[in-house]
């Protein structure tokens, strides 16, 4: 995968795991641009998924990382924008497949539900996996609705 600018956003849920995820990046040089939340206040998911799909659309960021609890709803509210492929990953072995087989280009990790250290190993993976195309090309066209 070609790194850009990777876009990272998250709710009250995921902060703790943003900032763990925001010092990954800076320890690997990666450029990021921060879509919020900032703190553990309550918030709503969804005002924060938005603005970061938008981005990765527009191609001002790829790829992107998003947290919330569950992974759940930030995974939603992300796939309702057109060309975004975002997949919920617990694990390396979901990170790489929904890379090799869905061309994700949002990381979605639930917080409440991975530590650092496997979130480390997630990044790793979903950083280094490359689309293997071929069959799985012609599903991922199918994906975007026509409008």
């Amino acid at each position: 995968m070609e790194i850009k600018t990777v876009g990272i956003a998250c709710d009250h849920a995921g902060f703790p795991l943003k900032q763990f995820v925001v010092q990954y990046l800076e320890q690997r040089n990666y450029a990021y641009q921060d879509f919020g939340c900032n703190s553990h206040l309550s918030c709503d998911y969804p005002d924060y998924a938005h603005p970061l799909a938008e981005a990765v659309t527009k191609g001002e960021v790829y790829p992107a990382i998003a947290i919330c609890g569950s992974g759940q709803g930030m995974a939603i509210a992300l796939n309702k924008h057109k060309g975004i492929r975002a997949g919920v990953a617990w694990n390396k072995d979901i990170a790489q497949l929904i890379r090799q087989h869905n061309d994700a280009n949002i990381l979605v990790l639930p917080g409440r539900f991975v530590d650092n250290k496997t979130a480390e190993k997630i990044l790793d993976e979903f950083f280094t996996a490359t689309f293997e195309g071929g069959r799985h090309e012609r599903r991922v066209q199918k994906i975007d609705l026509a409008e």
